[in-house]
């Protein structure tokens, strides 16, 4: 199976270029080409398989979740000129991550169960099990790790750091809870719980953006709503869309990104079984039926995409 792991493009007026665990970023002054490649990362490792469709699927859905939002708050998005590719204004990023969560799963749950009480300075009341409804969606932000881990932080500290200053985070939280509302209604019309899910956000000239993907099954996690109180009741895993499949398929054979350990092979029928995870979250996030597109001409074709979006 054909896939994108990567691009190593030369434009004309390309001021910079960025390769990051999952995308390659083309700069031109106050604008930047983003291409999603099929590149994998879990616990903050690059997989060493790409997984055919995995970029389109990304990109496609983060366009359709900002194209949603964009009358809460501006976002950084101009085009998407190539099923792998989006266009956008280049922002000053904030050096934090906003992850809100409405559910008890994943990380928080993993902090939880150890005994912990409070993630990112939010208190957490004793008495709940995985996957159960928080009273209230909670912001549990993180640092943005340019190598390594991001590390939970709480406002107190990200104030005090002065990683944000007070008035832009008070806007931050604002649209976090506003974005947040916005996905649990769409994931709603789509039968889906929004468990969790992370923003970022930049800025242009003082004024705050919206940057990065938004509401994917990479920076999102969701449950299927149908039978999900009868699985709390019996104590049952619930079904969920996200890449914790992924995670949950390194767990198991071995792997957490921690010193030592190896990725396990990816066969060629694990990257298939991957890849097919990621065309049905695609078809369930998004509503619609997946055109996948023609990997023949792939690289060849971005690049002239990319040249044509620009002029």
């Amino acid at each position: 199976m054909k896939a994108l792991k990567g691009t190593s493009y030369s434009f004309p007026n390309q001021t910079k270029f960025y390769s990051g665990k999952v995308r390659d970023v083309y700069y031109f002054g106050d604008k930047m080409a983003m291409v999603a490649t099929d590149r994998i990362s879990a616990f903050d490792v690059i997989l060493p398989e790409a997984i055919p469709f995995k970029g389109q699927v990304l990109n496609q859905i983060a366009a359709k979740n900002l194209l949603a939002t964009k009358d809460i708050c501006p976002n950084w998005l101009i085009s998407t000129p190539d099923p792998n590719v989006a266009v956008g204004h280049l922002c000053e990023p904030f050096p934090v991550e906003m992850v809100i969560r409405g559910y008890l799963a994943g990380h928080a749950w993993r902090e939880y169960r150890s005994g912990k009480r409070e993630v990112c300075g939010v208190a957490l009341p004793d008495g709940l099990k995985e996957n159960d409804k928080l009273p209230a969606p909670i912001i549990t932000p993180t640092t943005k790790a340019h190598e390594g881990h991001d590390e939970d932080i709480s406002k107190e500290e990200i104030l005090k750091q002065n990683l944000v200053n007070a008035a832009d985070y008070e806007v931050l939280e604002k649209y976090t809870q506003q974005l947040f509302a916005r996905g649990t209604e769409l994931a709603d019309q789509q039968d889906l719980i929004l468990v969790d899910t992370k923003y970022e956000f930049g800025k242009i000239d003082g004024k705050i953006y919206l940057i990065d993907e938004v509401h994917t099954p990479d920076s999102s996690r969701y449950f299927y709503k149908e039978g999900y109180e009868e699985r709390q009741q019996k104590n049952e895993p619930q079904k969920q869309l996200s890449k914790e499949f992924v995670r949950q398929w390194l767990i198991e054979n071995g792997f957490q990104g921690k010193d030592g350990q190896k990725v396990p092979e990816m066969t060629e029928s694990v990257v298939k079984s991957i890849s097919d995870r990621y065309l049905e979250l695609y078809e369930k996030v998004s509503g619609e039926p997946f055109d996948k597109q023609d990997y023949s001409n792939i690289e060849k074709r971005i690049e002239s995409n990319i040249i044509t979006a620009l002029k």
